[in-house]
């Protein structure tokens, strides 16, 4: 007896198969007609993915800049897994451990290397804030929330400090298993250039197509040299939309020459999922389907790329043995005005609405799903 049974769910490759779930496991995939507690028809009419997961997620509500409710940004909006990047360091990171034990969304962190983590725009400008015993006490007392590290290397956030904050990153993911590290790049001091000198294989440069002088293009539209290099390494690059992180033009120049993101993350905390220009997973996933990438791409962005670069085992697939973490959607076609971060304006014909998440088994309907009432989960 399974608990869950999806019939007729289109794959993104557009074959159709039925998927069975019990004990929060996928179970079985293809034509599968054993008894549930619960069949629900999809009639081929809705895709079906791995569930997605944002990579880059403010999620932590005692934050006093950036800040969310976990599942306001997960399951509410088709997102089963988010990684908050950074909002908490070694000192708060235990409250926002035992906040995210009541969610339905899967929640893990990247520890913030300032120990203070975000409670102001500066929390590297001051290196006593970097306390790498502190770092290590708190990886070791949450190894399975813990997934990585994260060090925002922007002039506003080193201050006078340079490119020093990283190396001490550096030292930290070094000497704890070599977690995966996600470097924030934005305004210099320190220059990129600078940043990609020290990354090496599984490091993240999020915010990858940012507008801002200090970008991976060069004035004239080529790759930097050094993010060629630093990616023939094995650096990752992940979007970060964010509020003032995504530029339509970078995007569209970086795609055409072939840099397309490892990952597609969105950056989102209450304001910007209200006010936009993020909104949710599914607009940033939307903006790349207009430029020019396919719903597979797209979808491997939030699935298994996203699981493989923080080293979740068992997320990022529809395979049997894999979490029952599944995302429900729909492709509509109908206008649509897309925005990125420099208020440039793109016109689609093409949106991607999410319409449930199943988190471990359970079903968790999105405002859009809801509203269709083409299933009930």
């Amino acid at each position: 007896m399974f608990d869950l049974l999806l019939k007729g769910a289109r794959l993104v490759d557009d074959t159709v198969t039925d998927i069975a779930i019990k004990d929060g496991k996928i179970v079985a995939l293809g034509d599968i007609n054993g008894e549930a507690t619960k069949v629900v028809s999809l009639g081929g009419e809705h895709y079906v993915s791995a569930g997605w997961i944002d990579l880059h997620v403010h999620c932590y509500p005692k934050s006093p800049i950036y800040n969310d409710e976990p599942d306001s940004v997960g399951v509410a909006t088709g997102v089963t897994t988010v990684i908050d990047a950074g909002s908490t360091g070694a000192d708060d990171v235990d409250t926002f451990y035992d906040i995210t034990r009541k969610c339905g969304t899967d929640v893990y962190a990247l520890l913030n290397i300032s120990r203070v983590g975000l409670i102001a725009q500066n929390e590297l400008a001051n290196m006593a804030n970097i306390d790498a015993e502190a770092a290590a006490s708190a990886i070791k007392r949450h190894p399975d929330f813990i997934v990585g590290l994260k060090a925002r290397m922007s002039s506003s956030v080193v201050g006078e400090n340079g490119i020093t904050p990283l190396e001490k990153a550096k030292e930290i993911q070094k000497a704890n298993g070599d977690l995966p590290l996600m470097v924030h790049i934005g305004n210099n001091p320190p220059n990129l250039d600078e940043i990609t000198e020290l990354l090496t294989s599984g490091d993240i440069i999020t915010h990858c197509y940012n507008g801002k002088p200090n970008r991976i293009l060069t004035p004239s539209g080529e790759l930097r040299a050094s993010v060629s290099g630093a990616l023939k390494r094995g650096i990752k690059l992940d979007v970060g939309h964010g509020t003032a992180s995504f530029s339509f033009d970078v995007a569209k120049q970086a795609i055409a020459m072939g840099i397309l993101p490892h990952t597609i993350s969105s950056d989102i905390y209450c304001r910007n999922r209200i006010n936009g220009p993020v909104h949710s997973l599914a607009r940033v996933m939307a903006k790349f389907l207009a430029i020019g990438m396919s719903l597979p791409q797209v979808i491997n962005c939030v699935t298994a790329n996203a699981a493989e670069a923080i080293r979740l085992k068992r997320k990022g697939q529809l395979a049997v043995g894999f979490d029952a973490d599944l995302t429900i959607f729909t492709l509509k076609r109908q206008p649509v005005t897309l925005v990125d971060a420099e208020n440039n304006a793109l016109q689609a014909d093409l949106d991607l609405v999410p319409l449930a998440a199943i988190r471990a088994g359970k079903g968790y309907m999105t405002e859009q799903g809801s509203a269709e009432h083409a299933f009930d989960l």
